[in-house]
């Protein structure tokens, strides 16, 4: 029996760096057989300027077409490279409205964002990472655009602390088929002394490195994902009180350079 299609959903502001998002998900998607949606959200008040209810339709109806534009001249290259379909819809409104109902509407598996630099993590103009994190319960992809995945070329893949959780996602198993060996695994506890390699993996193919939970753990830890030239961290933020990471999500996703796979909250 053929499994169903995987869907992502990528979220996007159209700034410069979209078109690494959408490379790293076209290399995501090509991995685990993925159907991609690419979706904008554009404020009203961004367009309008008046309040002449026909120069308001006007604008708009203008702005419908320029965003189209726009959104093709950034798939249709990439989507022409590799040989991938990128389907795209828009839309003008409330922001988070409207992603909430696209949400429910395609019910994606994972969703993309890219990141930004910022201390306030505001993505998409209204702190829309924070709140994807709240009402998708899915798996999350953070890319980042200085250390993006590439399609064709197999993914060096770290994960954070749980073992289990991400290896139990139904991408997994793809995943892993395109995973350079051996895989990273970093562990964060809460009471030793030292960075050490594990002596004993819990098997072949993993190397494992302990941490202690500190200030500057973050530091630390992305000091050793470029030694190793990680370029996908998987990160556990289910419900789970013996999870150290939990807490720290908004420091991975701002400070580690590496693109972020955090897996679903349930």
């Amino acid at each position: 029996m053929k499994k169903n299609k995987y869907k992502i959903l990528v979220l996007s502001d159209l700034n410069k760096s979209t078109s690494k998002t959408l490379q790293s998900t076209v290399s995501l998607a090509k991995m685990i057989n993925a159907e991609i949606n690419f979706f904008y959200v554009k404020k009203p008040n961004e367009i309008i300027e008046n309040d002449n209810q026909l120069s308001a339709n006007r604008v708009i109806n203008k702005e419908y077409t320029i965003t189209d534009k726009d959104i093709q001249n950034l798939i249709n290259p990439i989507s022409k490279d590799y040989g991938v379909t990128i389907n795209y819809t828009y839309s003008f409104g409330n922001v988070k409205n409207e992603i909430e109902k696209f949400i429910l509407d395609k019910k994606p598996n994972m969703i993309v964002l890219g990141k930004r630099k910022s201390k306030a993590l505001n993505f998409i103009g209204d702190n829309i990472t924070d709140f994807v994190l709240k009402t998708h319960s899915g798996a999350v992809l953070i890319v980042d655009k200085h250390n993006t995945l590439e399609p064709g070329k197999k993914l060096s893949l770290g994960i954070l602390n749980n073992m289990d959780t991400p290896f139990n996602m139904v991408l997994m198993d793809d995943l892993m088929a395109n995973t350079q060996e051996p895989i990273k695994s970093f562990k964060i506890i809460k009471n030793t002394n030292t960075l050490k390699e594990s002596d004993v993996p819990k098997d072949k193919n993993t190397i494992e490195y302990v941490f202690e939970h500190n200030d500057n753990i973050i530091k630390n830890l992305s000091n050793y994902l470029s030694k190793n030239n990680v370029n996908l961290l998987c990160v556990d933020r289910s419900d789970n009180k013996k999870n150290p990471i939990k807490s720290d999500v908004k420091d991975v996703i701002k400070n580690l350079n590496v693109c972020v796979l955090l897996t679903g909250s349930q």
